[in-house]
């Protein structure tokens, strides 16, 4: 029997929890290492992208913590088994980062460093969480960007799924993106079944809002570089060489631009945590080692 490619369903050893936040609890999975003398294990926290989910993050958890990390994978407030408010305002990079930064805050409380990931729009939050002052001692931005989704075809999905949202409903919503969906290769039955239900899941506002951000988020890269130099906290820019949302350039620009570390993860897209994990990890945690070894 052949083995299916990794994806949101594939079998790890994380646990689902709950952890706090001001919105209510936040939907993790956690998958601990053991901790060697008592001393505290470092903590990789992975902040999903618009409709994504704790889940997205599943083919990297056992990796993670086979390297002697825990790793904490969120669906942020509003995304599937995560409650949110119901203004879309919430739902904005700097008002997300400010929830991130705060469970940043308590992960590290019992002296766990935390190594800060975020992917596509989980970026524009992690970057956020930064500038909050969350206190991590180290920063992934894995296939996102400097600003707003570029004009493409994921921008112009965005463009026709808002106004079919406000108008119609989540259902109606789901049926659309389906329907621009149909002429992709087909799914596991068991992975289309629970990428339908997240959707579903989902809040509207949370979608709205998050929709809005991708298409006004301004550039704070800048402002981030200052911010990543005060602190002296390092960065990586990572993506997939085939990357539809932001380009390989924009995002190697943005690298510079914060004297980041920058590398292009070979067959992959926009989502390598799901499209190539090895290749991934062999970039993500002999730099997160280096990061927590200085």
């Amino acid at each position: 029997m052949s083995q299916l490619p990794p994806s949101q369903i594939s079998p790890h050893r994380g646990l689902r929890v709950e952890l706090p936040g001001r919105y209510g609890p936040i939907a993790a999975l956690r998958a601990r290492t053991p901790e060697i003398h008592g001393h505290p294990a470092p903590i990789a926290l992975l902040v999903p992208g618009y409709t994504g989910s704790k889940e997205d993050f599943a083919p990297l958890l056992d990796p993670i913590t086979d390297a002697g990390m825990h790793a904490v994978a969120i669906d942020l407030p509003g995304q599937y088994e995560s409650d949110g408010p119901a203004e879309e305002s919430a739902y904005l990079p700097a008002a997300l980062g400010a929830v991130l930064a705060e469970l940043a805050g308590k992960l590290s409380a019992e002296g766990n460093r935390v190594v800060l990931l975020g992917h596509s729009f989980g970026g524009l939050v992690a970057r956020a969480a930064v500038l909050a002052g969350a206190p991590v001692v180290g920063l992934t931005l894995l296939d996102s960007g400097p600003s707003e989704l570029p004009d493409g075809q994921r921008r112009r999905a965005l463009d026709a799924g808002d106004p079919m949202l406000r108008r119609h409903g989540i259902a109606a919503a789901q049926r659309l993106q389906e329907e621009l969906a149909r002429n992709a290769p087909a799914k596991d039955p068991a992975l289309a079944a629970f990428l339908r239900e997240r959707f579903l899941r989902t809040r509207p506002e949370a979608l709205l809002g998050m929709g809005q951000a991708l298409r006004t988020e301004p550039d704070q890269v800048s402002t981030l570089a200052r911010q990543l130099h005060t602190q002296g906290i390092p960065c990586l820019v990572t993506c997939g060489e085939y990357d539809d949302a932001w380009s390989v350039p924009a995002q190697r620009d943005m690298a510079d631009r914060l004297d980041a570390d920058f590398a292009v993860i070979p067959d992959a897209g926009h989502s390598p945590n799901t499209e190539n994990p090895p290749m991934l990890l062999a970039t993500l945690l002999p730099t997160w080692r280096s990061w927590l070894n200085a």
